[in-house]
């Protein structure tokens, strides 16, 4: 079992911005309690998204939670209350790897780019080098380069996604989500 993120993006009728709001707070406060669900983020419109752009993001304990919370009455009758509020289809995306790393417990925006990449590095390069290190004179012996680098690179993945990442963005979640709340 993993836990699995999906963000979900709707854009308001102008005018309607604070009854969907209100909205949006009673339906997280009452999901939150669904099984399953490991958490919920609000995400509001910014300078960089659409006008009137509101969304979740929204944690999992595994697929099989997110399936059935996605299947529940609970979210058929949120998408009935707000059917009037929206325009278009709602706008679904799962997040899949490093991306998912920097989501905190908190409301609050995702930290500045600026700083995923330097958490991000101080991530890659300690582990590139030690898996370049034990495993590219060994694997060089018999294998072409590309295939070594394959290798290296299929190991550097694992102990990032698995080890190193989580540890990373918890130790510098302070520094990460600095001046950055909703």
């Amino acid at each position: 079992m993993s836990t699995v993120h999906r963000a979900i993006t709707r854009v308001v009728r102008k005018g309607r911005e604070a009854d969907f709001e209100e909205a949006l707070k009673r339906f997280v406060a009452r999901s939150l309690e669904h099984h399953g669900t490991t958490g919920a983020h609000l995400l509001h419109p910014t300078a960089a998204s659409r006008p009137r752009e509101y969304g979740i993001l929204r944690s999992f304990k595994d697929e099989q939670h997110m399936r059935e919370f996605y299947d529940s009455a609970l979210f058929a009758a949120w998408e009935s209350e707000v059917a009037e509020m929206v325009e278009g289809q709602p706008v679904y995306r799962d997040l899949h790897g490093l991306e998912a790393f920097f989501r905190d417990g908190g409301n609050r925006l995702p930290p500045a780019r600026w700083r995923m990449a330097i958490v991000t590095w101080l991530g890659v390069y300690p582990v590139v080098l030690f898996w370049s290190t034990l495993l590219a004179p060994w694997l060089s012996q018999s294998l072409a380069p590309a295939f070594v680098t394959g290798f290296v690179t299929l190991a550097a993945v694992v102990t990032l996604t698995w080890l190193v990442m989580p540890k990373l963005t918890k130790l510098f979640s302070p520094w990460l989500h600095q001046g950055n709340k909703t």
